[in-house]
C-alpha cells in the first residue's frame, strides 16, 4: 500500500525590490511624552539608538533595497520615525500634518525632501501621520484613525490616489498608529493584533483577510507588528518570537533586529521606514 503525503507546504514567497527613506537618529532622545511608550524620566542613549538604527540600515542594504536618507534636524528627536513623514505612491507624495505640536515641523521637512527629489508633493489639508496610519495592501489603502490621523484625511488620500480606502478605528492607546497594529506582508496578506481595533473594524479585518496571521499580545507589546516586508523577507523586532515562528510557517523569511532604544520613543522597524513607490 502506498501512503499519500497529504501535508501542505508553505507557499513560495518572492521578494521584490524596495526603495525606502530613512533618517539617522542623530538627535534622538525622549524629552516629552506624546504616547504611552515615552517617559522623559528614563535615560536614553543616542549613540545606542544610532548603532541599532545602523543595523537596520545595513539589513536593508544587504537585502538589496535602495535606501535614501533625509537629513536629521536638531530639535526634532522623532524625525527618525520616517514612516510618519508622508505617504508616497505613484510618484505622488502626500505630506504629513502632525497631531502634536512637538512633531509638526517634521511635516515641512519631509515635504521639502520629497520636492527636492522629484516627487509631486501634495500638502495635506487634514491631520494625518503618513505611513504610520496609511498602509498599502494590493490596490487598497488601509487607513487608521482614533488617536492621530483624522478621518477626513482618509477621504483626502482616496481623492489623491484614486484607490479604495478602508477606515480602521484603533482603540488601544499603546497602538496609536496603524503600523503598530498591522503588518503588511505582501499584496494580499497581513498580520494584526485583534484587540487593537474596535469591534466594527475587527469585523472588517476578519472578513477582508480571513487568512491573516494573528499576533499575540506579547509580540505586539515589543512592536513586533511594526515590521517591513519585501514579500519574502520580513524585518521584525528580535523579541517577537511567536510572530517569527508564524512567519516561517507561512513561507516568509523573518529577520530580527533590535531597536529597543528607539522603542523608548514608541517606534520600531516600520516607524523608521518610509516606502517610496514611484
Amino acid at each position: 500500500m502506498t501512503l499519500t503525503d497529504t501535508s501542505t507546504s508553505a507557499p513560495v514567497r518572492t521578494p521584490s525590490a524596495r526603495t525606502v527613506l530613512m533618517c539617522r537618529p542623530s538627535y534622538f532622545t525622549v524629552v516629552y511624552r506624546i504616547n504611552p511608550w515615552m517617559d522623559p524620566q528614563l535615560p536614553t542613549d543616542t549613540a545606542l539608538a544610532v548603532a541599532q538604527w545602523e543595523t537596520l540600515y545595513q539589513t536593508y542594504v544587504d537585502l538589496g533595497f535602495d535606501v535614501k536618507l533625509v537629513d536629521p534636524i536638531d530639535g526634532l528627536p522623532d524625525m527618525v520615525y520616517a514612516a510618519n513623514g508622508g505617504f508616497v505612491l505613484d510618484g505622488i507624495a502626500y505630506g504629513a500634518s502632525f497631531t502634536h505640536v512637538q512633531r509638526q515641523p517634521e511635516g515641512p521637512a519631509y515635504m521639502d525632501w520629497f520636492a527636492a527629489n522629484g516627487y509631486d508633493v501634495r500638502a495635506p489639508q487634514n491631520v494625518n501621520e503618513g505611513e504610520g496610519d496609511f498602509l498599502l495592501v494590493g490596490d487598497s489603502i488601509l487607513a487608521g484613525t482614533g488617536f492621530r490621523s483624522a478621518t477626513d484625511s482618509h477621504t483626502e488620500i482616496s481623492e489623491i490616489y484614486g484607490r479604495p480606502v478602508i477606515t480602521l478605528e484603533l482603540v488601544n492607546p499603546s497602538f496609536y498608529h496603524l503600523d503598530t497594529a498591522i503588518a503588511v506582508l505582501d499584496d494580499s496578506n497581513i498580520a494584526y493584533l485583534p484587540s487593537a481595533f474596535s469591534a466594527a473594524s475587527l469585523a472588517i479585518l476578519e472578513e477582508s483577510y480571513p487568512d491573516a496571521i494573528l499576533v499575540t499580545e506579547t509580540d505586539a507589546a515589543v512592536l513586533g507588528l511594526n515590521s517591513f516586508s519585501d514579500g519574502y523577507n520580513v524585518v521584525i523586532a528580535t523579541r517577537a518570537t511567536d510572530f517569527e515562528a508564524q512567519l516561517r510557517d507561512r513561507g516568509y523569511n523573518p529577520i530580527g533586529v533590535d531597536l529597543s532604544e528607539l522603542l523608548l520613543g514608541g517606534g520600531g522597524v516600520k516607524c523608521c521606514t518610509l516606502e517610496l513607490r514611484s
